[in-house]
C-alpha cells in the first residue's frame, strides 16, 4: 500500500494502532459521531476495519 505525505484524521489518536493507519490513503474515521453523523448524512453504510498489532 501506498503510504500519503498527508496525514488523515487518525494523527490526532492516542492509539499506537490508530497512529499506524494516520498516513494510510483511506479517510479513516476514529470511532465517534462524526463518523456515524457523516454517514447518516450521505445515507453510506459503515465499514468497520478491527485491526490487531
Amino acid at each position: 500500500m501506498k503510504l500519503t505525505e498527508k496525514p488523515n484524521r487518525l494523527i490526532r489518536e492516542k492509539s499506537p494502532y490508530l497512529l499506524q493507519h494516520a498516513y494510510n490513503p483511506v479517510d479513516w474515521y476514529p470511532w465517534e459521531d462524526e463518523a456515524f453523523i457523516k454517514a447518516d448524512q450521505e445515507n453510506k453504510p459503515i465499514f468497520l476495519s478491527i485491526g490487531y498489532s
